[in-house]
């Protein structure tokens, strides 16, 4: 029974649930004064009764006025006049209807004991209490209006994101394919073995990316196998020229990340690392409490890499693009060389990653 009547209570419109809650709080103080006032719990529930039913009808009606008006959420001087207005007008019938029902019901109130406070005392009370009723309404709508503001920017920002990120996504899967393509496709005439190797790994990349399409979140773990997939697709293509090692902490694997974050960075060490003796590449992902910590490193030097380029790499910028989106004012990220001689220069991306990131 109690369910129901929760869900019939959760079916009524925001405003009937405020105004039975308020008004039905305003019977309970007022049936207290009425009982301390005559003595008479028979009398304090005829009039409290009475008084109710006056203040809904003239709330409800006086509701009515105040939304064809079209108040702006800030009530205007010409709003509070006509809130007095109708608040004096409300009261006057209040008032009025309690000394017509006495003369009507004289065991209420005995004729001994009438006065002139007998209309002015509840006309004054009442235009308060129908004032207050005025201004709690334009104060809720207004707080109304400006949470579902806040949800219509809450929602289109969450639609300009997913369609940023879209966009940045398609800009890194056509980049790779097409490098990977080209490996496939250098390697055929010498070594057709490698590269039906090469295409069944990009098969299982490319399903991993398929897999992960509509969801810009994924864990740790599934980010570490579309990079597993990507470097056995490039170590086919450089055989024993590329070194790779991956550590992930076991902590961090159920972590949540930015699907294909990592990409980029590791996309860019495999082309623009060192490799007269070898591309040297190494990933290290760890968890520091909230904090995800990434590493990707390779043999070279960030002068280098720059050298081989004819113009700004997506790789980068992409990465500090979605870092922006997915982990705004949460992030860190730093690009530098480490070692001392020429032969131990090595350059290492890291990843400060705090907290879930924004997504789906």
């Amino acid at each position: 029974m109690s369910a129901r009547l929760l869900a019939r209570w959760n079916g009524l419109p925001l405003f009937w649930r405020v105004q039975i809650a308020g008004w039905g709080l305003f019977a309970i103080a007022d049936l207290l004064a009425q009982r301390i006032a005559f003595h008479s719990y028979s009398v304090a529930f005829a009039r409290t009764g009475l008084i109710l039913a006056c203040l809904v009808a003239i709330s409800t009606a006086m509701r009515g006025v105040y939304v064809t008006r079209r108040f702006a959420n800030r009530v205007s001087i010409g709003g509070v006049a006509l809130i007095a207005l109708l608040s004096l007008l409300g009261a006057l019938v209040v008032a009025s209807m309690i000394v017509l029902v006495h003369e009507a019901v004289p065991w209420i109130v005995p004729p001994d004991r009438r006065g002139v406070e007998e209309f002015f005392v509840p006309f004054v009370h009442y235009f308060f209490a129908l004032a207050g009723w005025s201004l709690a309404y334009f104060w809720l709508r207004a707080e109304m209006a400006e949470q579902a503001q806040h949800r219509r920017t809450m929602r289109a920002q969450a639609e300009a994101l997913r369609a940023e990120l879209e966009q940045l996504r398609l800009q890194l899967d056509p980049h790779f394919l097409f490098n990977a393509l080209n490996g496939v496709a250098e390697e055929i005439p010498e070594h057709p073995a490698a590269a039906l190797d090469m295409l069944r790994n990009l098969t299982a990349y490319l399903r991993h990316s398929l897999d992960g399409i509509s969801h810009t979140v994924v864990t740790v773990e599934s980010e570490v196998t579309g990079l597993a997939a990507y470097l056995a697709v490039q170590k086919a293509r450089f055989g024993d020229r590329l070194q790779t090692r991956m550590d992930v902490a076991p902590e961090a694997r159920p972590r949540r990340i930015a699907s294909f974050l990592l990409q980029p960075l590791v996309e860019n060490a495999v082309k623009h690392g060192r490799r007269e003796q070898g591309l040297d590449l190494r990933i290290d992902i760890r968890a520091d409490g909230e904090t995800l910590l990434v590493a990707v490193s390779n043999a070279g030097t960030l002068a280098s890499a720059g050298a081989t380029r004819r113009r700004p790499g997506i790789g980068v910028e992409n990465v500090r693009r979605r870092l922006a989106l997915h982990y705004p004012e949460r992030h860190a990220f730093a690009l530098r060389e480490s070692g001392e001689r020429p032969e131990e220069k090595r350059v290492v991306a890291t990843l400060e990653l705090k907290g879930e990131p924004c997504g789906s």
